[in-house]
């Protein structure tokens, strides 16, 4: 056990961290590895990005040609 913890201590950084999940219970060790998964994309505060007007008349002008004639 010492010798984990050394290596985890030595090998784990702030950008990219060490998680020790129990691996008894494969239902939990999934709650587990979501929750660690769901956290750090809730850290990175993703957010759609703003579509200028003229952004907008393109996408439309694109939406109109592939929709199929009426």
């Amino acid at each position: 056990m010492l010798a984990y913890g050394q290596c985890l201590g030595c090998t784990s950084s702030g950008d990219s961290p060490w998680y020790v999940v129990p691996a008894d219970d494969k239902n939990s060790s999934r709650l587990i590895v979501s929750q660690i998964a769901r956290e750090a994309l809730e850290a990175l505060q993703l957010s759609y990005p703003e579509a200028g007007l003229a952004r907008l008349r393109a996408l439309k002008e694109i939406r109109a040609a592939l929709e199929p004639c009426g």
